[in-house]
């Protein structure tokens, strides 16, 4: 995907930017709303337009505003995304007509040098014929009519591009084997995901600010990071803030939590950002929401991280750090020896050990165990604590396999099964992990009723 053609999405807020976007990568990956300016960072997907294969970029809304405006930053961000551009699409609204502003962006994006594809969008019926018209007094020839809610004038946005975007296929998988860890940084409003993102990108890649709640899309980058085992390929995403869901009051949070929730089932390690200067001012370890958090990205089964951000303002720091392993150890007791990192995001402190910690949880999120060594472990596990007994008989556990690993997932052949008490099963789960080194990972432990599989009965 590195290699492919750039094309960015620009216009003013509310043309249908994120709507065209999600058209060209064939799922609803990006936030649309009637709202005006939902859009505020770069967003990145592979696009496809009959044999044409790119790279899409949508981008927020271009507008006039104060300099320290949001606004204004939300556009210095959308034009950031041309100087890695091969061509511009820029979005007009045929039905709202041709504005001062179209006007005044059309002349920017001209003096870039940079081919532009004018395209008069929401031209479905008849009210949009004025407004096509007056997309041709912009001086960026004619207009490729198209509707795309609806799908309409995709063949001649086809005619337009492949001239500028079509590659030779050289029959390359974008999701082979050697496909980036997936690592996703999630968190409450204000933590620092945002922060921590343009930091480890080494650019201020998506919207940071005071303000909470700037990150609306989750944003994904493909990035490299310089381990000590060489180069690794990493695709990084930023997500929106996620509150208690009492106060989740507007439908557009609520669209951009589903999108933080549907960015960490695709992941396969998450870094869940916590505020150390929350946790020094309550003396009360992580807060529930946090918790809340980390409990469902176990529950999805990806590999987790705590990083506790700001730790550069915390006044106390032993005092914090033994807070926050004794919540840990009490809330988060099915996540025994899950990393906790102490960063400061906006200075790079503690970076190389949390991406360590991303590094190591990742590997064993991914290991297997053997089975030979698997049942000398169940052996001896049963000699030293043996389950109990079941109306006068013993539950025997008689073999045990791994299934599949990400994460790693046990099947056990149990006489049975449903008698097995949770204690035992947890008493198993421990030996695991302590056993293989399997700390930090969500385990699976599935109890089957008969025998060894792998032996035949005589």
């Amino acid at each position: 995907m590195a290699n492919r053609r750039v094309v960015a999405i620009v216009g003013r807020p509310n043309v249908g930017k994120s709507t065209l976007y999600n058209r060209l990568v064939g799922r609803r990956t990006a936030l649309v709303h009637d709202t005006p300016g939902v859009t505020r960072d770069r967003k990145e997907g592979l696009a496809r337009l009959r044999d044409l294969k790119f790279r899409v970029v949508d981008t927020a809304g271009l507008e006039e505003a104060p300099a320290d405006a949001v606004e204004m930053r939300m556009s210095e961000q959308a034009l950031k995304a041309l100087d890695k551009t091969d061509v511009v699409l820029f979005l007009v609204d045929a039905r709202g007509g041709i504005t001062p502003a179209d006007e005044h962006f059309a002349n920017l994006l001209r003096r870039s040098g940079i081919p532009i594809l004018l395209l008069a969008n929401k031209c479905e019926g008849k009210a949009s014929e004025a407004g096509c018209l007056e997309a041709f007094g912009l001086g960026l020839g004619e207009p490729v009519a198209i509707s795309a809610e609806h799908g309409q004038g995709m063949a001649e946005l086809y005619e337009a591009l492949a001239p500028i975007v079509k590659e030779p296929d050289h029959g390359e998988d974008d999701h082979g084997a050697d496909r980036p860890l997936s690592l996703a940084i999630v968190g409450r409003p204000n933590a620092g995901k945002s922060t921590l993102f343009n930091q480890l990108v080494g650019e201020d890649r998506v919207l940071t600010g005071p303000e909470p709640g700037l990150t609306r899309d989750s944003i994904a980058v493909d990035w490299s990071w310089p381990s000590r085992d060489g180069t690794r390929a990493i695709r990084l995403v930023d997500t929106a803030g996620m509150r208690r869901r009492t106060k989740v009051d507007t439908a557009l949070e609520k669209l951009s939590v589903m999108d933080t929730w549907r960015a960490i089932r695709f992941a396969d390690v998450v870094v869940l950002m916590i505020d150390a200067r929350t946790v020094q001012a309550y003396g009360q370890g992580i807060e529930k929401q946090d918790l809340t958090i980390a409990r469902q990205v176990e529950r999805q089964g990806r590999g987790l991280v705590i990083a506790a951000n700001k730790w550069d303002l915390v006044t106390k720091p032993q005092s914090v750090l033994q807070q926050l392993r004794a919540s840990l150890q009490s809330s988060l007791s099915q996540l025994r020896g899950v990393p906790l990192a102490c960063i400061c995001a906006h200075e790079g402190e503690g970076i190389r050990r949390l991406m360590d910690d991303v590094l190591r949880i990742h590997a064993t999120w991914n290991s297997r165990v053997g089975t030979a060594a698997l049942n000398r472990w169940l052996e001896a596990m049963q000699k030293t604590h043996q389950p109990p007994l079941v109306n006068g008989r013993r539950i025997r556990i008689r073999y045990a396999t791994q299934v599949k690993a990400r994460p790693p997932t046990f099947a056990l052949f149990v006489n049975k099964p449903a008698d097995l008490p949770d204690s035992y099963v947890r008493y198993l789960t421990n030996g695991l992990r302590q056993t293989f080194r399997l700390d930090g990972v969500p385990l699976r432990l599935h109890l089957h009723k008969g025998k060894n599989p792998y032996v035949l009965d005589n």
